[in-house]
């Protein structure tokens, strides 16, 4: 009797004008390879994050996935173009984020 326990990233979607990254990860147990339990997780990766400093002055950092998969590692190296990074820092001050 054979319990494993298996995490992937099973969907991937790219969406807004900014590329954000929806990543769905899935946690599948089996016993003996048939599966007992799937459960489901979702998060988002946006290409830059932005701070209003005190002075009213904005810091701009870019996400660093260095410690995610090489598949979104690969895909944010194409759509996170610095075009995109620059419209997004644009929007995050325009907006107050």
């Amino acid at each position: 009797m054979a319990i494993t326990k298996t995490v992937i990233d099973d969907k991937l979607e790219i969406v807004s004008d900014f590329k954000d990254l929806q990543i769905r990860t899935a946690t599948v147990i089996k016993e003996d390879g048939k599966e007992l339990s799937r459960s489901f997780h979702r998060r988002v990766l946006h290409c830059v994050s932005s701070i209003k400093n005190a002075d009213n002055s904005w810091t701009h950092t870019d996400t660093n996935v260095s410690g995610e998969s090489a598949e979104i590692q690969a895909i944010t190296s194409v759509v996170w173009t610095n075009a995109v990074k620059a419209a997004k820092k644009t929007a995050n001050e325009a907006t107050g984020v």
